[in-house]
């Protein structure tokens, strides 16, 4: 039993004052040990330790429960053996700041977690296991455990969430100092930098992190107790607590509150996705007695995936089961399981689509209670938001099925397509809805002031630059060479006429356009199927066509570049590519090709023919920040190459360099150009939102919509325009008050567009305002009209699915040379997607080489690349894998083959495995002899 504590400390007032000084402090608590310290002194209640026991994997709950618990006890001592068991479990920051009733130490600590959520994504990329030795008393050594157990098991970034958590719930003093210090020992620099704390961790009202400040007050008591029992009377003390929901945000959510199937339509940085949580917390929390509700949050892009799954995560802590499923790791998780055993679970559709899709498993649309559709405007098309809801409008019109799930779908616009009316809009407009299943629209009417305080709408400028368009030496000589490179393919069609009739050229003004580089895509499409009577020929020809055709893409990037940005980018561009074809085998065709470049650059050089565009972002630039030297801007640009360039411009400016740009774009493979991995896109955001060194970000479309992005008050559209909803999507990117959105453009059409965009958002706007203006009834009949018209016309377009032919009489020949490369019969498929050559004689094929960005995923391991043997070829054929225990696994892209016939010699070329028009088995692991 507990000795009696010196002191007469009433409960009722312990009670208050822990709540407003520690408690929130204190449901940081692990209460593992902490509940076996406090058992061994008292009769503690054998329920209540049930009780916490069984939310040992939610310990916050388990935490509250325990507070809640002691406030129950009635024996003396109690306080006493509270403290006794803190300082036993070695909380001693928390006991110590009790036993003295001073909490200000506690209370240092608050930005410092603060701080350590927001560069959580940058500690994700360390081995944290290297810092224990620099980290003293932090940690309990349980802890540590923990840690390198989750690391063994999941790997790093797991554990480096696992030591966030751990730091987070510490009490320590000193551990903020000590985990700096461990950073710089360990070798992390650059994440000890962002762990300085410069006083720009504001914990005030701030939309960013989700939290929002009050003051409490405590007032004077009348009991029986000592001074010395709480001193802080009439002090003001702060707290921090979950973010209130804005009036106009309560507007937003109503509708859905109250069950209704909702479309929100509100701007970008209005916090939609926190009215989401709101909405997901009432659905969860007012279930039907009995009955248990599930919710799926969609998100197109993985990033967006990534970012909301996290913001879900830290808003419902361990109140839920939260964790989501993405094309990242779904090769490695079951996408069952997870929806099974969460409550909330982050998915893109696509993973949610297969899910439905795969027989084996019991997930239906059934399975939810509540789907939430971010960047909902997407549900048109084969787009596969639209699927899942043909699924679902499938079900709820001809099989009658009442237990679906509610739906709510989130977008800053719905757009309105091509309509040229009011009248079309609306059409536009209930079409997204009666796809979605919506009965309200939701936006903000009654609240427009307190939005309009939050959102700040851009100040829309539009730039035609007129001048007279230069006679770029570059243009010049690039034309001629492409010109030269025409005559190749005419010259052996004198010698071929029949196969090559088809190879038609294209106009030389389109030179330098995407519509050029189109039809160059399409030429290399025919070139890998062309046909000659001799074989000999036939793989002559064929590559000397796929590096001519090679070469004019380039040339034709090339151009482009030029237009944009400098002669020096566009020439270095093209330097890049000769450096690359150099280090590969260097055939009598490219050697004249490369002969050709160097004559070409000599004649092109001249840094007095500057490109006027770039001095009017130059302009706007210096103009913008001399105004305001905290501006921060995002640039947007149409390709990867021009991002590339725009970078290396700004940092080779002497009155641009202090931007010191970061880059940002997609993760997918264009043009040979491979993306940005999600932790590289992850860090870049990061270093934007943390780092105020850098002022700009450069980046393409993968920034439009969904990425939080901190807030900038200078968006520039550089030759970047598109449909409406890509006009609302980027313009509100904008975010800061007073902010600006500039449109830099050579081109009249361009700024026309643009001015019609806006038209057209005045058009939706008031389209919008029209259907809300209808009653229930009028709403729901024409929704109900338009669903049962998009069965229709789904149920005219599904065909029977046929199984694919099985054919022993094809062969797949490299698509440059020609080279007869494996029977079809030897491929086969591992896990519904991935293709590989089964037997010895396939690797005599084929040459490796190193994978630049050799990575793991599921369970495949990127080892190196595979290209053909063949040494005036070494087309990329794909790549060398380990797969599970199997070594040196090749794994093929059936775009670099053509499909053979042996028996009637006629070739195709499919695109994606899904295309080809016959039958793959599957991977038997007892047919692999390595």
């Amino acid at each position: 039993m507990w000795q009696t504590e010196p002191w007469a400390l009433g409960k009722l007032k312990w009670k208050r004052c822990f709540t407003l000084k520690a408690y929130c402090f204190a449901l940081n608590l692990k209460v593992r040990n902490l509940l076996q310290q406090f058992c061994l002194q008292s009769d503690f209640i054998l329920e209540a330790v049930e009780q916490i026991q069984e939310q040992s994997n939610r310990p916050t709950k388990a935490a509250e429960l325990f507070l809640q618990s002691i406030l129950q006890l009635k024996e003396d001592g109690w306080f006493r053996g509270f403290l006794d068991a803190l300082k036993a479990s070695d909380y001693t920051g928390l006991y110590q700041a009790i036993e003295t009733w001073d909490f200000k130490t506690i209370e240092s600590l608050e930005p410092h977690r603060e701080l350590l959520k927001r560069i959580e994504p940058a500690i994700q990329d360390i081995n944290v296991t290297e810092l224990q030795g620099y980290m003293g008393e932090c940690l309990q050594s349980q802890e540590w455990e923990e840690i390198h157990q989750i690391s063994r098991n999941k790997g790093r970034r797991a554990s480096a969430s696992k030591l966030v958590e751990c730091l987070y719930r510490s009490d320590k003093e000193h551990w903020p100092k000590m985990f700096q210090h461990a950073l710089y020992e360990a070798g992390y620099d650059g994440h000890g930098k962002l762990w300085d704390l410069k006083g720009d961790v504001e914990m005030g009202n701030d939309e960013s992190s989700g939290v929002f400040q009050i003051q409490i007050s405590e007032e004077a008591e009348s009991d029986n107790l000592c001074e010395s029992s709480c001193s802080a009377s009439g002090k003001t003390q702060t707290r921090y607590v979950p973010r209130k929901a804005r009036s106009y945000q309560i507007e937003l959510a109503e509708p859905a509150l109250n069950g209704k199937h909702t479309m929100i339509c509100a701007p970008t940085g209005s916090g939609k996705t926190f009215v989401s949580i709101m909405i997901c917390e009432h659905h969860l929390c007012n279930r039907p007695a009995g009955q248990t509700g599930k919710v799926v949050f969609l998100a197109t892009k993985v990033p967006v995936y990534e970012q909301q799954k996290k913001v879900f995560q830290e808003h419902f802590k361990t109140d839920y089961k939260i964790d989501g499923i993405c094309g990242e790791n779904a090769s490695s998780t079951s996408a069952e399981i997870v929806i099974q055993e969460n409550d909330i679970i982050v998915m893109t559709p696509q993973i949610l689509l297969n899910s439905l899709n795969n027989k084996g498993t019991n997930i239906s649309l059934s399975t939810f209670t509540l789907m939430i559709f971010d960047e909902c405007h997407n549900t048109t098309g084969n787009n596969p938001y639209n699927v899942l809801m043909f699924k679902y409008l499938d079900l709820k019109l001809k099989q009658g099925a009442r237990s679906l799930p509610q739906i709510v779908g989130l977008t800053a616009s719905p757009g309105i397509g091509s309509a040229k009316n009011i009248g079309e809009a609306i059409d536009y407009i209930c079409k997204i809805c009666a796809s979605l299943n919506i009965e309200v629209i939701s936006t903000v009417r009654k609240n427009i002031k307190d939005l309009e305080e939050i959102v700040h709408k851009p100040e829309k400028k539009q730039f035609n630059i007129l001048y007279r368009r230069l006679q770029y030496a570059l243009n010049q000589n690039v034309n001629k060479e492409i010109s030269a490179l025409h005559c190749r393919p005419f010259f052996l069609k004198k010698i071929f006429p029949s196969p090559l009739d088809d190879l038609s050229v294209i106009k030389k003004q389109c030179y330098g356009t995407q519509k050029y580089e189109q039809w160059v895509v399409d030429m290399q499409k025919k070139a890998v199927v062309l046909q000659c009577k001799n074989a000999e020929e036939e793989s002559r020809v064929c590559r000397a066509l796929f590096i001519c055709m090679q070469h004019l893409r380039k040339y034709n990037d090339a151009l482009i570049i030029n237009e944009d940005a400098r002669t020096k980018d566009a020439l270095d561009y093209l330097k890049d590519y000769f450096e690359d074809i150099k280090n590969c085998y260097f055939d009598d065709i490219e050697q004249q090709l490369a002969s050709n470049f160097e004559e070409l650059t000599a004649a092109s050089e001249d840094e007095s023919n500057e490109n006027p565009k770039l001095e009017d972002i130059r302009e706007i630039l210096e103009e913008a920040y001399h105004v305001n030297p905290e501006t921060r801007t995002i640039l947007f640009v149409k390709t990867r190459a021009l991002l590339a360039a725009l970078k290396n411009w700004i940092e080779e400016t002497p009155e641009l360099q202090f931007l010191k740009p970061q880059t940002l774009m997609g993760r997918g493979k264009r043009n040979h150009c491979t993306g940005m991995t999600l932790p590289n896109q992850k860090g870049t955001l990061d270093a934007f939102k943390i780092n105020g060194d850098s002022k700009l970000l450069i980046a393409t479309s993968v920034a439009d919509e969904g990425i939080d992005i901190v807030q900038c008050n200078l968006v520039l559209l550089y030759e970047y325009t598109g449909n409406i909803i890509k006009m609302i999507q980027v313009r509100g990117r904008g975010r800061a008050k007073d902010s600006k959105c500039i449109l830099v453009t050579s081109k009249k059409e361009e700024e026309e567009k643009e001015r019609y965009n806006l038209q057209k958002e005045k058009m939706m706007n008031k389209a919008i305002e029209e259907v809300q203006s209808w009653d229930e009834k009028k709403f729901a009949k024409k929704i109900n009209e338009l669903q049962k018209q998009q069965i229709k016309m789904l149920a005219s377009k599904r065909k029977t699915t046929e199984p694919k032919p099985w054919k022993d009489n094809l062969v797949l020949l490299c698509g440059k040379c020609k080279t007869e490369v494996c029977s079809t019969e030897d491929l086969r498929v591992i896990e519904e997607s991935h293709h590989t050559v089964l037997g010895e004689k396939f690797k005599t094929r084929y040459i490796t080489k190193p994978h630049k960005a050799a990575r793991s995923y599921g369970d495949f391991e990127k080892k190196f690349k595979m290209h053909c043997i063949i040494d005036s070829c070494h087309h990329d054929w794909g790549i060398i894998v380990k797969y599970k225990t199997f070594e040196d696994m090749p794994i093929i892209k059936i775009e670099s083959f053509s499909v053979k016939d042996v028996v009637s010699n006629r070739q195709n070329h499919f695109g994606k495995w899904k295309d080809v028009d016959f039958a793959v088995k599957d991977l038997d692991f007892e047919e692999l002899s390595y």
